[in-house]
């Protein structure tokens, strides 16, 4: 369970609102509680002066006169989640939802098992992911947990910008969290500490009975879920009118041979329905939910959009090892995640011209075996530097017309980074006489070059004046490299006029 908080989701509004309001000028969020006008949310300036959630606002404005206040707009913040819980529903897992469960809109949950491993491992896809979306100027938390509640806690209230919390470590690492992050409402919370009661742990360690008589199940509930004792269930957030379709079932279901029939017949329902639209199927998600709450799933994606039934139940079928029915399925559910209208084809007549080669499905299983962002193809890309002409493109991306530069040689193999190598030439112009790499030492018996590459000015500065000599150059052995030297070889302003490995010929 990946729980995401962006604290300053609220606050970054404010601050495009105020236009020159200084970085440190203290924002906060009002909104109702009742009919007491309440701070929602602080921004680490407010924080560092004093200013909490819950907090009166008539208080915090005759505490601190400097800071500033406006009214909370959860609608605005609900769709804007929405629409970024939609995003990562595309890229990183089938469950997502927007995480509201605290009283405020202010994070996303999400549910990667089984698919954390297409993105690297999970240390890699949180990165990953707070890494995009500081990129777009927000500032993220993120913590992977057993439970939505310990998730929701350690992201708010933990430490770390990334917690990964071990199985069966969830007690250690609530222990210590203050009793807010149980996500309780405030006179529970007022009551605790009226007790004397702060921390999670301490609170844990209670008797059940006497708190639940004096505070309500509500206490009792919180607990359960956060430590794993109780389901909760993530409701996904899903594309406007989706085309879905489900089945419900009387008795639970379990067998591999048994949920691949009902595949085999809730996808040519789905097809029709697509059909009727003029689309076809980009990314396809099986949900199965299970009689303790807890969904599995399994996601398919298409390099064309496709809606053949018989293609679409074998992808699906071809990963059904990987679902724990656990004590039954109840519930199956089909969801077109992405679609995309069909183009009409024709077919070719064979007395007119051979009909070309639909490898689609074969890149579709490739790419659903292995993970889709692991299947892809080479395409160029105007530059003259090496390492910059070319890109990485979906395998069926269409061509666009780009080619490589016909008049200079380039290797069969380009390494993705030029590596260093100890190399000696006679003079600037002439390829080396030997040169070293990865440990071992080779000698030159012919070479052609060089052929200079310059500095892409446009970049930046630091281009204006850069350049490489390139030479092909053949060992005593017989083995063919592509190596540079890093600048004319006579001023040093072009480079450092060490040498580098670059590629290697067939």
């Amino acid at each position: 369970m990946v729980s995401l908080y962006l604290p300053l989701w609220p606050t970054e509004r404010i601050r495009k609102k105020l236009g020159n309001a200084a970085p440190e000028t203290p924002l906060a969020l009002a909104g109702r509680e009742g009919s007491r006008r309440v701070v929602l949310s602080a921004d680490l300036a407010a924080r560092k002066i004093g200013v909490t959630p819950g907090i009166p606002v008539a208080k915090a404005q005759a505490l601190y006169p400097d800071l500033t206040i406006m009214d909370a707009d959860p609608d605005g913040d609900r769709a804007g989640l929405e629409a970024l819980a939609l995003w990562f529903q595309r890229r990183i897992a089938p469950i997502v939802a927007v995480d509201a469960s605290g009283g405020l809109p202010d994070g996303i949950v999400m549910d990667t098992t089984g698919t954390d491993h297409l993105h690297g491992g999970e240390p890699a896809m949180l990165e990953a992911v707070v890494r995009r979306l500081a990129d777009s100027g927000f500032t993220a938390k993120a913590t992977i947990a057993g439970t939505w509640g310990a998730g929701h806690a350690l992201a708010r209230y933990g430490r770390g910008r990334i917690v990964i919390v071990p199985d069966g470590g969830i007690p250690d690492a609530l222990c210590n969290l203050p009793i807010e992050a149980l996500r309780l409402p405030a006179a529970v919370i007022e009551g605790l500490r009226t007790l004397g009661i702060s921390r999670i742990g301490k609170l844990a360690a209670m008797p059940r009975a006497p708190l639940t008589l004096r505070f309500g199940p509500e206490l009792e509930r919180r607990l359960d879920q956060a430590y794993g004792r109780v389901a909760e269930p993530i409701l996904a957030v899903r594309p406007v009118d989706p085309v879905s379709v489900a089945r419900n079932f009387a008795e639970p279901i379990g067998a591999a041979e048994t949920i691949a029939r009902y595949i085999g017949k809730l996808v040519p329902v789905l097809c029709e329905g697509l059909d009727a639209r003029g689309d076809g199927i980009r990314m396809l998600d099986l949900l199965l939910h299970r009689v303790d709450s807890q969904t599995q799933m399994i996601r398919i994606a298409t390099a064309r959009p496709a809606r053949d039934a018989k293609h679409l139940t074998r992808l699906l079928c071809e990963k059904i090892e990987t679902i724990d029915p656990g004590y039954g399925i109840e519930r199956m559910e089909l969801v077109a995640v992405l679609a995309e209208p069909m183009e009409v084809r024709q077919r070719v007549s064979s007395l007119i011209e051979e009909e070309e080669a639909d490898i689609s499905g074969l890149i579709d299983t490739l790419a659903n075996r292995v993970g889709g962002e692991s299947l892809y193809r080479f395409a160029p890309v105007e530059s003259d530097i090496p390492e910059r002409s070319v890109c990485r493109v979906p395998a069926l991306a269409p061509d666009d017309g780009t080619t490589w530069p016909a008049g200079w040689p380039r290797p069969t193999r380009l390494l993705s980074r030029p590596e260093p190598v100890q190399a000696m030439a006679e003079l600037p112009d002439q390829p080396p006489i030997f040169f070293i790499w990865r440990g071992i030492r080779h000698r030159v018996r012919c070479g052609d070059g060089p052929e200079r590459v310059f500095g892409e000015w446009w970049q930046g500065d630091a281009e204006l004046t850069i350049a490489r000599d390139y030479f092909r150059i053949e060992d005593t052995a017989g083995d063919r490299f592509w190596v540079f030297r890093e600048g004319d070889g006579e001023h040093g302003e072009t480079g450092s006029q060490r040498w580098f490995m670059h590629g290697l010929f067939a």
